[in-house]
């Protein structure tokens, strides 16, 4: 397409600049104010510091780094997957750890906290100099777009640590409940704190409703942020605070200005591969290029039997989405167009979803499986779908849940959705067999909160999470 040839010659065009000043973010520490377990040396930003606002897209726009760091924790979590007993046993002692929910102390580097916060002090320094940088009726709209997408970047980075590493929203115990380090600033020095989960909400929050002011409908890739992406993180947002009235607002207004949808009956889906990375559907694209946690890579793990057994025959995503091996399926259908880069971006099937759900919630039974139907005709065999139909608003939640759930595989939501759904009283139970051997996470654990890396509490005294 042509934006994105654009897009990639703006790349190339902007890198020999972009290197030059890459060793400031290469030395900065991703652990945030306690760094020299990692650096001999502090970074000399007399070495070359942004110039210009096309110096700070550059930065933004630095797909390896930015677009690449997603978190792996919690998808090794989560229960769509089972390992083979071969498989598990040739498993590094941290992944075995990993999969049967037993890591408490672990020190590893890079991982989903470092990738975090390196992301985020990228986006802190742009916001620390876009501010010194004026803006004028000639640059006003690359000024925008810079200090928006670096808005953007920092809370949708933060809000899926915050899955990973804080408990599910309860508004009655956000207060206190620990939330994450809320860095605002590239200085090395600044304090390292936990603040609660209502000021991380809080904080997420505010910067996407920012960022939405100040990016462009849709980008020219969807490799940079947007308004509709701002929007639909808003709506990730409040669905994972269970504030389903704000969820609809924000699914509604990211779909207003994005709403396609790929019909699977075009598309090849006996491939290997079946799903272009910057498809159709893709609001804003990131995918977790190394994973700190790896075991539920596809090269490793199978789907469960009971996700295989709930597609129809003439539901497309079954040929799409899986593949038989000898002891059983592997997930194929990652729209990071990759059998090993997990995906993590936001798309329009699942602000069809998000949409939907809430309407259920809301006990608007008609509009919501409206949604529910836009979605699946495209995923059926053509003239083999037949519509659903719900005759009451918790019928219509049970159907959406469950294609939510057939849809959104290996999309680092399903963690999420768990936490929430407990929250409400759903009692999901986890459990894991390996040898003679079964382990279980009971509903609403603490260790739900992921711990964070014990050399990160070593170094910034900031408080672990209860195991």
């Amino acid at each position: 397409m042509a934006y994105v040839q654009i897009f990639n010659n703006k790349i190339n065009n902007m890198k020999s600049t972009y290197f030059l000043y890459s060793f400031i973010i290469i030395f900065l520490c991703a652990v945030g104010g306690a760094c020299t377990k990692y650096l001999d040396v502090k970074p000399d930003y007399r070495l070359k510091t942004p110039a210009s606002i096309a110096d700070l897209q550059a930065m933004l726009d630095e797909g390896n780094r930015v677009n690449s760091r997603g978190l792996s924790f919690d998808e090794t979590s989560m229960d769509d997957y089972f390992l083979p007993e071969n498989v598990y046993n040739s498993l590094p002692a941290l992944q075995r750890a990993a999969y049967t929910w037993q890591v408490l102390d672990y020190q590893q580097f890079p991982n989903d906290w470092s990738n975090t916060y390196d992301v985020v002090n990228i986006s802190n320094i742009v916001l620390d100099n876009i501010e010194k940088m004026e803006r004028n009726i000639t640059n006003a709209g690359a000024w925008d777009n810079v200090k928006g997408s670096a808005m953007f970047i920092r809370a949708n980075t933060l809000l899926h640590a915050s899955w990973v590493f804080c408990n599910a929203w309860d508004a009655a115990s956000a207060d206190t409940d620990f939330g994450l380090a809320l860095k605002t600033t590239s200085d090395m020095n600044a304090a390292t704190t936990r603040s609660s989960l209502t000021q991380t909400y809080e904080f997420i929050l505010n910067d996407l409703r920012v960022a939405a002011t100040l990016l462009p409908p849709l980008p020219i890739h969807p490799m940079r942020p947007s308004r509709a992406a701002a929007f639909g993180v808003l709506a990730r947002a409040f669905m994972s605070m269970r504030q389903y009235d704000s969820c609809n607002k924000y699914a509604n207004l990211a779909l207003s200005i994005k709403n396609d949808l790929m019909d699977f009956n075009t598309i090849n889906l006996t491939a290997r591969k079946p799903f272009n990375r910057h498809n159709i559907e893709v609001v804003y694209d990131i995918i977790i290029a190394n994973a700190s946690f790896y075991c539920s890579n596809p090269s490793y793990a199978n789907v469960i039997p009971e996700i295989i057994e709930s597609y129809d025959d003439n539901d497309l995503r079954k040929t799409g989405y899986f593949t038989a091996n000898s002891t059983g399926y592997y997930f194929k259908g990652n729209y990071s167009n990759s059998l090993f880069d997990m995906y993590r971006g936001l798309t329009t099937d699942e602000l069809y979803l998000m949409r939907a759900e809430s309407r259920a919630r809301n006990g608007d039974t008609e509009d919501a499986i409206s949604d529910l139907n836009t979605l699946l005709q495209t995923r059926w065999v053509t003239g083999e779908f037949i519509p659903y139909e719900a005759t009451n608003a918790n019928e219509a939640l049970l159907l959406i849940l469950k294609e939510r759930r057939k849809e959104l595989l290996w999309r680092g939501l399903r963690w999420m959705d768990i936490k929430r759904l407990n929250k409400e009283g759903k009692e999901i139970t986890l459990k894991r067999i390996t040898g003679d051997q079964t382990y279980t996470l009971e509903p609403n654990s603490p260790y739900y909160a992921l711990p964070i890396p014990d050399d990160i509490i070593q170094m910034t005294g900031i408080p672990q999470n209860p195991d």
